[in-house]
């Protein structure tokens, strides 16, 4: 029930608020006079703590917010059992009073907190309600006054307004046929553009005209206005198919912009690419054609008249280029691919535009992109991407029906090599243009090449051989730094290493990308120049020949000199020598001291020039690179082969001097390069006949030491030879295919390292024949070896050897004047010789009937007097077989116990020459000498 009272003591205020007829002052003095909830009966009896009645409002049941129509007493009332209980009664009326309390405290606040902002918008509102009246007395004095207004004024201003709206009418009238009359004399302007080359103001013009034509055409002479417009917008564009048409033979930027601006005017930018690689195709066939019916025609009217030359015109461009003579072959071919190059520089050129100016849009794009706009220059881009691949095909197949039909294998080395650089140079520009390996190209190169190259491999086959067998083998004079990179045919290799040396210096500065742009060809020749113009080697000169000849530096001063070395003769009467010999000899020594001249001779450098024009024809055709190293190769065997046959003239009495390496390669050499001339080889191109010495060549002068000179001349050029084809390994490994470089490692170990080896039997030859061991022989017989006593002077043999080394030293040092020998010519000469005179040495003790111990003693200082005075000829160190001869004298005082177990340990000694020896033992008895005897027989035999 309190609540109820309470509800409807707020409804009767929210009534007194809403009533029009109660007034507000006497509703807020009510508000404000009387208290906001009225006082309970035991009210005041309950506590009042705040904390207590927030615990008490939050126990109330969530039934009691149900709503208005919530009924609390009812509620309660049914809450009560069948037999009420009165003290549970009166605690849930205690409650509820309590649970009323403060809900009527908490509204009682809510209502006091409030009470100012509600007088204060209360006030608010009477103040409108004021002011409404207010303007409601102005609006109504306003009417009342533009009645007045309307009445007085109406029929005046409709006359001046009808007027005025005649008046614009006229003045539009009047604009229209302005513009009608402009557009009747547009024809005129845009004829005037069109041959400024304005396109874009042309076609912007003509749209103008097409719009502001539209908008009269209900004027019956716009109707035929219109339509000539448009034959004149579509003349236009046949104008610009044109323009966009010369940028393909010469790329002009503005040019171009004008046409690329003109074709975004129409909408037309897909459709313009399109065009372009269309002109692109038709300028590269017209330029091809073009060029080669230009050199028909001329070497046509030279040759036959001028009658036949209009029938070119109307060949294809396959026959047209089987009409190219061999003189007209490479300046056709170079302005050839001069005007193809222009072509794709062109083509270049506008890729680059497109780039430039896609990252302009992009830029300008940046927060407000157009999807046409971006998909247009999608598809621009693809397209040119493309059209790179299409550009170069037509190209490589132009280039390659014009090689294909002339045959290159009659040219000259000059020409051919030349048409294979332009062809290489082509190759690598492709490359750079499209990343093509333009592999149809250089297989019609290959073709070309193989055929050329076999013929001319035939040709300087039998032109070595010619070489070899007029060959004097005298030297060359050239320089003491010459290598085979100072040769005019090695001066692409040196351009190659200058370009990559360059290339090295300006990676170490700055980055990859950059380098190969600055090196490329689009780069490089981007403004001016041609990567086919010829270019002129007048200034590049071959420097290679010593006008001084060798040059050897000659002084009179001997301080230098061993004393020994500057006596012409040696015994111990101290006779004085000549001057001369003293300086022949001292020469000789500084020559073997010093720095040894190349030895080369006109064959070698026939080679050498022939490697160098190999290598060429390798370096610009990688894929025959194989075939190429073969034939060098081949060149070399058959220089190696013929100075083993020319100077080796006992090959079978000294193959035991040979190595097996040499031997097993000469015998190849010889069964796949020389032909059999009993059995006939004709089918075998590659096999040239045995070459033969020339028979100016003297190999039997005593006085030349049997033509040491020439054996020098040949078998140290081939030394030279093989040392220069050493230098040329890293290159020919970097162009070889990889599952070819096992020969070519087989060919550097087993001939050319090799080479050299052929010295020893070439020069043993010489050394066999340059002392008269026969005639020392003679005089060792007729010294007599059984005296009785010991002797303090050696033999006048002894003398004679030492005489006859002396001449061989002066000989060499004369030999030496004319042709540098080197250290190891020098030994293998001394070695020789000294082992052939040891031999002779025991076989002359060999040859001694009878000998005594004193006899012995002889021997042994003779040996010594030989050994003491031969240090003082020759530098050679140690004394080559010393140990033979001493060995052999020492064995006449073994006793009988030693000897047979000495026999067994030397088998460097003839059966003979240790029969001889047991024969002159006096030691021991006959018995003994029979058996060692039978033991030699013996062991003979088992051989």
């Amino acid at each position: 029930m309190l609540v109820m009272s309470f509800k409807r003591k707020l409804s009767s205020i929210i009534h007194k608020k809403d009533s029009k007829h109660s007034s507000d002052s006497d509703f807020i003095n009510e508000l404000t006079s009387g208290p906001a909830v009225s006082k309970f009966k035991h009210i005041d009896e309950l506590p009042n703590d705040p904390q207590i009645d927030r615990e008490v409002l939050e126990l109330i049941e969530t039934d009691y917010f149900a709503g208005a129509e919530f009924d609390a007493s009812h509620f309660e009332l049914e809450k009560l059992t069948v037999k009420p209980d009165l003290e549970k009664i009166d605690e849930d009326r205690t409650r509820l009073r309590r649970q009323l309390q403060a809900v009527s405290k908490k509204v009682s606040d809510v209502v006091l907190e409030n009470h100012p902002s509600y007088t204060l918008e209360l006030q608010r509102v009477m103040e409108l309600q004021k002011t409404l009246q207010e303007a409601k007395t102005i609006c109504t004095s306003g009417r009342r006054q533009l009645e007045g207004a309307q009445e007085g004024f109406t029929s005046t201003s409709l006359g001046l307004l009808a007027n005025y709206r005649k008046r614009q009418q006229l003045v539009a009238l009047l604009e229209s046929l302005h513009t009608i009359k402009t557009l009747q004399r547009t024809d005129i302007r845009l004829r005037e553009m069109l041959e400024e080359e304005d396109y874009p103001g042309a076609i912007q013009l003509c749209l103008e005209c097409q719009k502001a034509a539209s908008t009269f055409r209900h004027y019956k002479c716009i109707s035929e206005l219109n339509s000539k417009l448009q034959d004149t917008l579509e003349m236009i564009e046949e104008q610009l198919d044109v323009a966009l048409s010369k940028v393909c033979n010469g790329f002009d930027r503005k040019h171009y912009e004008k046409v690329q601006a003109a074709y975004r005017l129409l909408g037309k930018t897909q459709t313009a690419m399109d065009q372009l690689h269309m002109h692109y195709a038709s300028t590269i066939h017209n330029t091809a054609f073009t060029i080669v019916l230009g050199y028909v025609e001329l070497y046509a009217s030279l040759g036959t008249g001028s009658a036949s030359v209009s029938n070119f015109q109307k060949r294809q461009y396959g026959d047209l280029c089987k009409h190219i003579t061999t003189e007209s072959f490479t300046p056709c071919l170079t302005d050839l691919c001069k005007a193809l190059w222009e072509v794709m520089k062109s083509y270049y050129h506008t890729m680059q535009w497109h780039e430039k100016f896609d990252q302009e849009m992009v830029q300008e794009e940046i927060g407000n992109p157009c999807v046409d706009e971006t998909f247009s220059r999608r598809y621009v881009k693809q397209k040119l991407g493309h059209g790179l691949g299409r550009i170069w095909q037509d190209i490589q197949q132009k280039v390659r029906v014009y090689i294909s039909s002339t045959d290159l294998s009659y040219f000259k080395y000059d020409e051919f090599i030349q048409v294979l650089n332009i062809v290489n140079r082509l190759v690598l520009v492709g490359e750079e243009f499209c990343n093509s390996k333009s592999e149809m190209l250089q297989e019609s190169v290959r073709n070309q090449t193989v055929n050329y190259f076999r013929n001319f491999h035939r040709a300087k086959l039998d032109e070595l051989r010619m070489f070899l067998e007029n060959e004097t083998w005298t030297l060359c004079p050239v320089k003491s730094n010459f290598t085979i990179m100072q040769l005019h045919e090695f001066k692409f290799l040196r351009n190659l290493k200058a370009s990559r040396h360059h290339t090295t210096i300006q990676g170490e500065n700055t980055s990859t990308q950059f380098c190969s742009s600055q090196t490329g060809f689009f780069e490089r020749f981007s403004k001016t120049g041609n990567p086919f113009e010829l270019q002129n080697d007048e200034d590049d000169r071959e420097d290679v020949l010593d006008a001084n000849g060798y040059g050897m530096e000659e002084s009179d001063s001997d301080s230098d000199v061993p004393e020994e070395l500057k006596q012409d003769f040696i015994d111990e009467g101290g006779s004085r020598p000549a001057k001369s010999t003293m300086r022949r000899t001292k020469k000789s020594n500084l020559k073997l001291n010093g720095n040894v001249t190349p030895v080369v001779t006109n064959t070698t450098l026939n080679v050498l020039r022939l490697f160098g024009k190999y290598m060429q024809i390798m370096s610009v055709l990688k894929p025959i690179a194989f075939d190429v190293i073969l034939c060098m190769s081949q060149l070399f065997d058959i220089y190696l082969y013929s100075v083993h046959c020319f100077f080796n003239d006992d090959w079978g009495q000294n193959d035991s001097l040979l190595s097996n390496k040499l031997r097993t390669t000469l015998r190849r050499i010889q069964d796949s390069l020389i032909k059999d001339e009993q059995v006939g080889e004709d089918g075998k191109e590659d096999r040239i006949p045995q070459p033969h010495l020339s028979p100016v060549v003297d190999l039997n002068s005593v006085d030349r030491l049997s033509g040491l000179t020439e054996r020098i001349a040949a078998v140290e050029s081939l030394v030279f030879l093989a040392g220069q084809f050493k230098i040329l390994e890293p290159h020919l490994e970097a162009v070889i295919p990889l599952a070819k470089k096992a020969f070519l490692q087989q060919f550097y170990s087993q001939t050319i390292s090799t080479t050299p080896e052929l010295r020893l039997p070439i020069y043993t030859m010489s050394a066999s024949r340059a002392i008269d061991y026969d005639s020392i022989l003679g005089h060792m017989t007729n010294v007599r070896w059984d005296i009785k006593e010991l002797l303090s002077q050696h033999s006048p043999y002894v003398d004679i050897i030492l005489r006859e080394f002396q001449v061989f030293s002066m000989r060499l040092g004369e030999i030496e004047n004319s042709v540098p020998i080197a250290k190891p010519v020098h030994d293998i000469m001394w070695t020789h010789c000294i082992k052939l005179a040891n031999r002779h040495f025991v076989e002359g003790y060999s040859q001694v009937k009878k000998c005594s111990n004193e006899g012995r003693a002889l021997m042994q200082l003779d040996y010594q007097q030989f050994l003491t005075k031969l240090e003082k000829i020759t530098q050679l160190r140690p004394i080559p077989e010393r140990e033979h001869v001493e060995v052999y004298i020492k064995a006449y005082y073994l006793p009988d116990t030693q000897l047979e177990l000495w026999i067994k340990e030397h088998k460097e000694y003839s059966s003979k020459q240790i029969i001889n020896l047991l024969h002159c033992l006096t030691h021991i008895n006959r018995k003994t000498r029979q058996k060692l005897i039978a033991m030699l027989d013996e062991g003979v035999n088992k051989k």
